[in-house]
């Protein structure tokens, strides 16, 4: 008999678009993809930058979520839609949104339509930066419990439980109407099952763990008492969320009859449980034990996995997180990351770039003058020595996020002076972002958890030469590049390949769907050796920034 291909989709949700990708689950070969940017975040809709507001409304999702699958599937081969077996998302996080009694989005009401409070809460949204602070408090105080110990002792106003109460504090319109809160993960998932009563849809174990506080050894949530101390206006939430979560490697149910009318597959298709996207990323990456995956785009996701066995019972602290199979399912999955690397490149560039963009040209010739411009820089910088400018740099620039969370960081640069060019401050900024990356390698093995190599994924790990030879001489590790373009969505494609049955394994999929890797950088050693004094100024300049910060919240009154 001849042998009949199965096929799965992975989808991805970035901050600006969505991607769908169809791939062939026998060879790990992309059939075909499509991409849909978000309409109304383009426009900067909901969003206000100046006070770190960054909504994004569910229409933009669903959209894109039919679009996307529909142009991937129309070019693709014929019969391929009918051997489509499953279908698995990852998006970012921790993004929740407001959820009516039947799951449904707020902001998809016409009561809350143009109202960014009922829309999803993007990764980035730092507007929660003194509820963050409050849970910290009272945790601190909290002799029952230490609901932080699996959350590497800081919560971030990135996540869940503090993005959930700046909107209830803020808006009591909103706070009256939310039944229940969703992570968009979920609710996508959900959405392609045609289940998502708040109370029944499976929850993302990589979500609720990383960001929620979940634990086993909790029973669940924090428990009620706690969520009160913090704030009355919790009262009653926690029972109106979950208490089970689930691994990605499980079924989230069978498509809906009315979304697979929508997309022309089967109705048998399998949806699986999703999960955030550098999570799945990782996966698709092929990320083994001790293998620090990083995605490397505007900002870092980076992600560790370990056996239970060896570092089931270790704590530690400073970091986004560990869960009992957050990344790969039976393994210990830990977090950390950057909260800005990609964007302080675009940052500077923006800043150099700002005649230009007041001038009565397309947005065509802005863009292609800012990529000479980085490029141009790229291309200087690189011929500098280390330390020969004498220019240091702290790429705290959207807070931090690993070690220890604290987004009221700013970032700085010493050591100008009339002799300073934009190559050498650009060159500086670089060396930042990877001194920030050497603080979260140093973070893991100084609580003696190894990191034997590095796998770096996403756009800057692919386009720039310059930023990864000098993360790799910083860390002093080899580091790999993935290969395919896509592995986050890759990652979700092989956790649907689980989740409908084609292989029993996350391990199975990796061996039988992996792309491989394209590239391997090797540390220079003598540069190795300069960057270790160059690290040593940048964590006491560090220590200094943030002294001073403290300094001046203590002496403005405000709390944090």
């Amino acid at each position: 008999m001849t042998r009949v291909d199965q096929y799965v989709i992975g989808i991805d949700y970035g901050t600006d678009s969505v991607r769908s990708v169809v791939v062939n689950a026998s060879t790990g070969l992309e059939v075909s993809s499509s991409v849909f940017y978000y309409p109304r975040w383009k426009k900067g809709l909901f969003c206000n930058p100046d006070a770190n507001q960054f909504r994004q409304h569910p229409l933009d999702y669903i959209e894109g979520l039919e679009k996307s699958i529909r142009e991937a599937l129309k070019t693709a081969p014929k019969d391929v839609k009918k051997h489509v077996r499953g279908i698995s998302v990852d998006t970012t996080g921790s993004t929740p949104v407001a959820v009516d009694r039947e799951g449904v989005p707020l902001s998809l009401t016409n009561q809350f339509k143009e109202d960014p409070d009922a829309m999803f809460v993007l990764w980035k949204d730092h507007t929660a930066t003194g509820e963050a602070a409050c849970i910290n408090e009272v945790a601190a105080g909290w002799s029952k419990e230490d609901y932080l110990k699996y959350v590497g002792g800081v919560y971030s106003s990135e996540w869940f439980w503090a993005k959930i109460l700046h909107i209830i504090k803020n808006n009591p319109k909103v706070r009256t109407a939310a039944f229940s809160w969703v992570e968009h993960c979920d609710w996508i998932s959900a959405l392609l099952t045609g289940q998502t009563d708040p109370l029944l849809l499976k929850r993302s174990r990589c979500a609720a763990g990383h960001k929620a506080m979940w634990h086993s050894d909790f029973n669940g949530l924090p428990n009620e008492a706690f969520l009160v101390a913090v704030d009355p206006l919790l009262t009653g939430i926690r029972d109106r969320l979950f208490k089970d979560t689930y691994t990605s490697d499980v079924p989230m149910g069978k498509i809906s009859a009315e979304w697979a009318k929508k997309l022309d597959l089967p109705g048998s298709v399998v949806i699986g449980v999703g999960a955030f996207d550098a999570h799945m990323g990782a996966v698709g990456g092929q990320i083994v034990p001790y293998a620090l995956s990083k995605v490397m785009g505007t900002s870092t996701c980076d992600m560790l996995v370990a056996p239970m066995k060896d570092v089931g019972k270790k704590l530690v602290k400073g970091i986004c997180g560990q869960v009992d199979g957050s990344i790969m399912p039976g393994m210990l999955g830990m977090e950390a990351g950057q909260s800005a690397f990609g964007d302080v490149y675009a940052w500077f560039a923006d800043l150099l770039s700002w005649s230009i963009h007041q001038l009565k040209a397309g947005d065509k010739l802005k863009e292609d003058l800012q990529a000479v411009i980085i490029s141009s820089l790229s291309r200087e910088a690189e011929v500098i020595e280390p330390s020969a400018s004498g220019i240091l740099a702290l790429d705290w620039l959207n807070g931090r996020r690993t070690p220890f969370a604290n987004q009221e960081l700013k970032g700085a640069i010493f050591g100008l002076n009339l002799a300073s060019t934009a190559p050498k401050i650009f060159r500086a900024l670089v060396e930042a972002t990877a001194f920030g990356a050497k603080k979260i390698v140093d973070c893991f093995t100084a609580q003696g958890v190894p990191i034997q190599s590095v796998i770096a994924l996403g756009g800057v790990a692919k386009k720039s030469t310059f930023v990864m030879q000098t993360v790799c001489d910083v860390l002093g590790l080899p580091i790999r590049v993935a290969k395919s373009d896509q592995t986050c969505a890759l990652g979700a494609a092989m956790f649907a390949s689980v989740a409908s049955g084609i292989y029993p394994t996350v391990e199975e999929a990796q061996k039988k769907m992996g792309s491989g890797f394209e590239r391997e950088y090797q540390p220079n050693k003598a540069r190795t050796r300069i960057y270790e004094g160059m690290y040593e100024q940048y964590s006491l300049a560090g220590a200094y920034v943030e002294k001073e910060t403290e300094q001046l919240r203590l002496a403005s009154g405000n709390r944090r």
